[in-house]
Parts: structure tokens; C-alpha cells; sequence
């Protein structure tokens, strides 16, 4: 430690040098009166250098108003923290610049006014801010932050090809500016809200949401909310993303629905009593149905590319940029990849929902002992990660498509192993003849389902559990379902919660 008058500043002396960070006394008259070792290792002088000089050494020189600046702090000094001027820049011995956070605080010592002036090397800080900014400005969403008043503070390039706007035109106004404006009024509220209880919000939490771009077009989007915590915050960061093609497809759909309906009510009242014609316009019906499924296996098959390169550049980012951002940047790129991986397994399930027609087989011989086989040792991994027991008795030749009753006991067994209590999963398939027709029953020691809702878990997307809980798509069943009305048969289940499961379901002796 160093400085003009030992005797003053000999009580400060352990105290500065013991701190983490670099501390600079100086007097009224802008001399450097004391400086621990934190400060003349960070602006790299040696022992004794500093005190006796002009404060504006460790000052740029391109900041020629600092002795102003100065003087009027010196004649007024109040202190001010940590992070309030963050635009700051210091400058070494040997002249080089280095961004810096600067704390000022008042002191008198022997009837003398100093300034303590703490200072932070923020080069570090700097760098990853730019990184942030960097990922922000490459994401394929639109990237909008606001501040607590809600004037836009940073936007993305996408952002500006989404509302058509330059970014000088949008930084600093306020984000109604892109709010239609049925909804700016309500918004205000809708924001102190958000700030006041802060938490992120994922893409699709609210779907029918518009956005206003600079010709005043609307168009509708999902907004993910994220809130985001800074010395010069909070801000809250919206990812915004254009899906007028998907409510185009939904509304496309949906007129095919409403036209086919249409077509098949006109047609049954006007065939009414006339067996010929009628079969005629079930003929009609199942081309339209086959249509309408092979729309759902292109929409859901064409999906997949983009989804795989939105997963692929996401998890380059996570592996390349894990642990090297803030904790929440590690967040939302966690959430990207989450969300692709669900959505990829989304249309996955579909895809196999819509072969249940379109990709079916002739029906022939199937033994379902070969079945059970092929579909435990595709298992394996799964029922050896589980400790899981599953067994079989003999089972029947039945007439059906063997690739789907494969896919019948996968997706059975698989849930039987998912669903699992804290016993190790015990699973056992039997038959049983009945009535020309045959019985297959799938048991297991699981969690059980309550009666309520046993015929609701056949519907497509329905589930009882979070992600969290319990992954998957509610599309399992249904395709199971949807397999066995095929084959002529029904499916249902006897369960109660913690007593496990039974899922069954017929087979016809003889085929349709």
C-alpha cells in the first residue's frame, strides 16, 4: 500500500489491501493520494507509481471532460454503486483500454474530503454480453427486449424482417408499437403483472395472440416470455414466432372437415332408402378419409426437416456454448433443445398414427409368440434398465397384419414399463378363447389408472401426467386402439390407482 501521508491513510491500509477488488483514494485536488496493490496490479504499475498522479492517467484520453467531471464530483461528492455507469473504460501504464465498473464514495480523512473509488475489470462481462447479443441476433425467432416501462431495448434481425421495421426505428419505443391496437390497451397491465411475478413462460402457453406490423398488418404469433435479471434491469425477453402457416393448414383442415361433413350429410339424405347409391357414397367417404390421412402423413413427414435442422443448430449451440454463458442463456438453450426433441417425438407419433391406414398390410397368418419375441428384444434395453419381468404364455396364430400387432404389444408393454410403482415392473401377456374370438390381456404391477378415466386415455393427445412426470406424446393408445379397430376387435382396461393394470383387447378367430 502507498500513500501521500502514511498517517492519514495507515488505517486504511489492511482493510484496502485485503479487498478482491481495486480501490483508489483520491483527494480534492484530483491527485492520487493512495492505492492498494488490487489497483496497481490491474493497471499494471509498480510499487509506489501511482500516488502523487493526476487521477486522469488511468483515464482514456479520448475522455478529455473527466477533469470536469471531476471537479464537480469533488465539489458535490455523493456516492454512487456499482453498476450504475457501466460504459466505462480505464486505461493501463502502458495505455491500453479495458472496460471497467466504477463505485465512488465519499470520505474524510484529518478534515480532508478523498473520493474512494472502487474499480471492477468487466472485460470478461463485456465479452459474454456479446455473445449473448450475438446468439440473440442469429435465433430464427424475432428476439424483443423491454424494460420495465416497457420501451423496447434490444431486437434481433429477424425482428425486423417479421414487422417489417428498421431496428433504429424500434429501439426505444414502446412495445405496443407492435401490438394491434384492439390489445395495447390491456397490455400495460398485462406487463406490470409480469414484472411484478416473473416467470418464463414457454412458446405455445397462448395461442391466439396476434402481432402489427409497420403497415399496420396483422399476423398471428406464439410469444415465449423469459424474464431477465441485470444491474441496469429487470428486462424481460420475448421470443416471438410467425405461425400463419400453421393456423393457414388448421384453417385448410378445418374446412375440409366442415366440407366433408357437408358432403356426407347432403349424401346420406339424399340416399336415404337406396342401398346402391348408398354404397356409392361410402365409397366416396373412405377415398375422402384416406385423403384426409394422407394430408396428415405429409403435413407430419414434412415437418420433420426443419425440425431437424432447428434441433441440430440448437444443440451446436449447447454444446458449444454450455457453461461459457450465463446460467440463464444455459436455460433457454435447454429449452430450445427440450422443446425440439418434444415436438420431433410429437410428429413422430403422428406419423405412426396416420400409417395405422395409409402404410397397412394385407392381413395373414401371425403368430403372436413370434410377435412377443421380436417386440422383448427391441425392448431389451428398457426392461433391463428397469429390472422389469415379462412373460408370456402360449399364445394364438391369429389372422391380422403382424408389423401393427407388433406395434399393438410395443406400445402396451413399453407403458406398462414407463408407468412403473417403486416395485421393479412385473408384466405377463395371456389369451384366452371366447365366443369365436380371441382374448389378449397385458397385466401389469404398475401405478394403476382411475376409473374416471378409462375411456379418455384412448383419445389422441390425451394424458394424465406432466412431462416431468412421465414423458410422451397421448398418442400411444390411440394408435393401439385405432390397430385394433382394424382387426375388428375393441380395447379396453380394468385398473385402479396402485393396484396396476390390465389392458385387453380381441382378436376375431376368424378374420372380416
Amino acid at each position: 500500500m502507498n500513500a501521500c501521508d502514511p498517517d492519514i491513510f495507515a488505517q486504511y491500509s489492511v482493510l484496502a489491501d485485503s479487498l478482491p477488488v481495486a480501490v483508489v483514494f483520491v483527494s480534492s485536488d484530483g491527485r492520487i493520494a493512495m492505492a492498494n496493490q488490487q489497483a496497481e496490479n490491474l493497471f499494471r504499475y509498480e510499487r509506489g507509481e501511482l500516488p502523487g498522479k493526476a487521477i486522469e492517467v488511468l483515464v482514456p484520453a479520448r475522455f478529455a471532460h473527466h477533469e470536469k467531471l471531476r471537479s464537480k464530483f469533488l465539489a458535490h461528492p455523493e456516492s454512487r454503486p456499482m453498476g450504475v455507469g457501466r460504459d466505462l473504460y480505464a486505461r493501463r501504464k502502458d495505455s491500453s483500454e479495458f472496460p471497467v465498473e466504477i463505485g465512488l464514495s465519499k470520505l474524510q480523512a484529518d478534515g480532508k474530503n478523498y473520493v474512494l473509488a472502487t474499480v471492477v475489470d468487466i472485460t470478461e462481462r463485456k465479452r459474454l454480453e456479446e455473445r449473448f447479443r450475438s446468439t440473440v441476433e442469429s435465433a430464427p425467432t424475432a428476439m424483443v427486449m423491454i424494460d420495465r416501462k416497457g420501451h423496447i431495448v434490444l431486437v434481433n434481425a429477424e425482428t425486423e424482417r417479421m414487422f417489417d421495421y428498421r431496428r433504429s426505428a424500434l429501439l426505444g419505443q414502446p412495445v405496443e408499437t407492435l401490438i394491434p391496437q384492439r390489445f395495447s390497451a390491456n397490455h400495460p397491465a398485462m406487463r406490470s403483472g409480469f414484472f411484478e411475478k416473473p416467470s418464463a413462460r414457454a412458446m405455445g402457453s397462448a395461442r391466439d395472440l396476434y402481432a402489427r406490423r409497420s403497415d399496420g398488418s396483422e399476423f398471428p404469433v406464439e410469444i415465449g416470455l423469459n424474464p431477465v435479471d441485470a444491474p441496469d434491469g429487470p428486462f424481460v425477453l420475448a421470443a416471438i414466432a410467425d405461425i400463419t402457416w400453421r393456423k393457414q393448414a388448421e384453417n385448410t383442415l378445418r374446412s375440409a372437415n366442415e366440407e366433408l361433413e357437408r358432403r356426407v350429410a347432403e349424401r346420406t339424405a339424399e340416399l336415404a332408402g337406396r342401398a346402391e347409391e348408398l354404397a356409392r357414397a361410402r365409397d366416396a367417404l373412405e377415398r375422402s378419409n384416406l385423403d384426409l390421412q394422407q394430408f396428415a402423413y405429409v403435413a407430419s413427414h414434412d415437418l420433420q426437416t426443419p425440425l431437424r435442422n432447428i434441433a441440430g443448430f440448437a444443440q451446436l449451440m449447447q454444446r458449444t456454448y454450455q457453461g461459457r454463458l450465463d446460467t440463464t442463456a444455459d436455460d433457454w438453450l435447454q429449452r430450445i433443445v427440450n422443446g425440439t426433441q418434444r415436438m420431433h417425438a410429437l410428429v413422430r407419433d403422428l406419423l405412426a398414427f396416420s400409417r395405422v391406414d395409409s402404410a397397412a398390410r394385407p392381413f395373414g397368418a401371425a403368430d403372436l409368440n413370434t410377435v412377443f419375441d421380436d417386440v422383448s428384444s427391441w425392448l431389451k434395453p428398457a426392461i433391463d434398465g428397469a429390472g422389469a419381468i415379462v412373460t408370456r404364455d402360449t399364445l394364438p396364430i391369429v389372422m391380422g397384419d403382424a408389423n401393427q400387432l407388433a406395434q399393438l404389444l410395443q406400445n402396451l408393454i413399453g407403458n406398462a414399463i414407463l408407468y412403473r410403482g417403486e416395485a421393479a415392473p412385473i408384466i405377463h401377456v395371456s389369451a384366452q378363447a371366447t365366443n369365436g374370438h380371441w382374448t389378449i390381456a397385458v397385466r401389469d404391477n404398475g401405478i394403476g389408472i382411475d376409473p374416471r378415466h378409462h375411456e379418455r386415455i384412448f383419445e389422441i393427445f390425451q394424458r394424465l401426467h406432466t412431462q416431468r412426470e412421465y414423458p410422451g406424446t397421448g398418442i400411444g393408445l390411440a394408435v393401439c386402439r385405432r390397430v385394433v379397430n382394424r382387426h375388428g376387435g375393441r380395447i379396453w382396461i380394468e385398473s385402479a390407482p396402485g393396484a396396476g393394470s390390465a389392458f385387453l383387447f380381441t382378436l376375431p378367430g376368424t378374420p372380416e
